[in-house]
């Protein structure tokens, strides 16, 4: 998916291919669950939260992959050995399949995330 124009996680969502969208509405709700206190947005083309006008979690669909962006070097840091084996970039999680999505590493991150404030890499 190109960098998408939609205005809102609605929009975004209506756009994806429809072999991703379950799993994307799913990850969208597990955010809406998790992270209280925090602003949906659209950032960067895409679903963005953010804390005090501050991004800490995003997700995409990428031509290749699902990806989850979680913006905070300190939860990455004790999800470490959770996050070793998965296809991981600086701050990026890659799913190639939706099937192959771990919602519960995700729900563990995101639990972390909203605990409290931390930094953003």
């Amino acid at each position: 998916m190109v960098q998408s124009q939609a205005k809102d996680v609605d929009g975004y969502l209506a756009e994806v291919p429809e072999e991703r969208e379950e799993a994307l509405t799913r990850l969208r709700e597990l955010c809406r669950t998790e992270l209280r206190g925090f602003t949906e947005v659209m950032a960067y083309g895409m679903p963005a939260y953010e804390r005090d006008g501050v991004g800490e979690i995003a997700f995409a669909s990428q031509k290749q992959y699902i990806s989850f962006y979680l913006l905070r070097g300190d939860v990455r840091e004790a999800f470490a050995a959770r996050l070793a084996d998965q296809d991981m970039g600086r701050s990026c999680l890659r799913f190639r399949r939706p099937e192959k999505i771990d919602f519960a590493l995700l729900r563990d991150l995101l639990r972390a995330t909203a605990a409290a404030p931390g930094r953003i890499c």
